[in-house]
């Protein structure tokens, strides 16, 4: 069994990040979590553990600090670095520690989940069980295998992917591909059968109800990172999606 060390000032993000994923069902049967920059390398030298998430920033010091001296110590684990500055400079620092990648928060699950995947198979000689791998062959929202869809969508659905909480609009997206809007909107539509402000909003409703149901955040805060300023605007977005309210869903949890 694998064993999980978890790093985050912020408890509620460390309470998220271990109902994340279903870890049990990747073979790690111990996980063990740290507020502290001490605690952390104490922890890690305690239980040697096989993979190490740390956020960039622990109070007033740094997880790719944490990361070198364990390093230093020759400990056997992998790391992963998050982070919610999207800067290049903690991106290069996570790169020369070593870590497996840089992820921004709010960490969006299917990316997790693909690397926590490789690290398993590339790293610790591990095995995926078939049904994992389908599961990130499917697109949330629409439901249809990613090889089924053109090139064009595939990128489309991945800008998506990296940037639904920024303000997001087909004519943006448009913009990067030098193509029309309209024009990008019905090849969009033609072969996902939706809208790209249907699909987006989609999106951003699966992750709002993922940090509903596995942290205790604020739905203000919630709202915010899945990019809708507007918390009205977000409350008729989910009920529409979802046929309930946000604390309606957390209730039932």
């Amino acid at each position: 069994m694998y064993k999980l060390l978890i790093v985050d000032d912020e408890p509620q993000i460390l309470e998220g990040m271990k109902r994340t994923l279903d870890w049990e069902k990747y073979g790690f049967g111990r996980i063990e979590t740290s507020e502290t920059y001490e605690g952390a390398i104490s922890k890690a030298v305690e239980i040697l553990p096989d993979l190490a998430i740390f956020d960039v920033c622990i109070g007033k010091q740094r997880g790719y600090d944490a990361i070198h001296k364990l390093n230093e110590l020759r400990l056997p684990s992998k790391y992963i670095i998050m982070s919610g500055y999207g800067e290049f400079q903690y991106a290069l620092e996570a790169i020369r520690c070593g870590a497996k990648d840089y992820l921004l928060k709010p960490v969006d699950r299917s990316k997790l989940q693909q690397l926590v995947e490789k690290i398993i198979v590339e790293d610790l000689n591990g095995k995926l069980a078939d049904a994992d791998r389908s599961d990130l062959d499917m697109d949330p929202v629409l439901g249809v295998r990613y090889d089924s869809l053109s090139k064009l969508t595939n990128r489309i659905l991945l800008i998506v992917k990296a940037e639904y909480a920024q303000n997001l609009s087909l004519k943006s997206v448009a913009e990067r591909f030098r193509m029309n809007g309209t024009y990008l909107g019905q090849l969009f539509l033609k072969e996902t059968k939706k809208k790209f402000s249907e699909y987006l909003m989609a999106y951003r409703m699966l992750r709002a109800q993922e940090r509903i149901q596995s942290t205790d955040e604020k739905i203000i805060s919630i709202a915010l990172s899945v990019g809708y300023p507007n918390l009205n605007y977000f409350y008729s977005h989910f009920h529409a999606y979802f046929g309930k309210s946000p604390s309606d869903l957390r209730r039932k949890e």
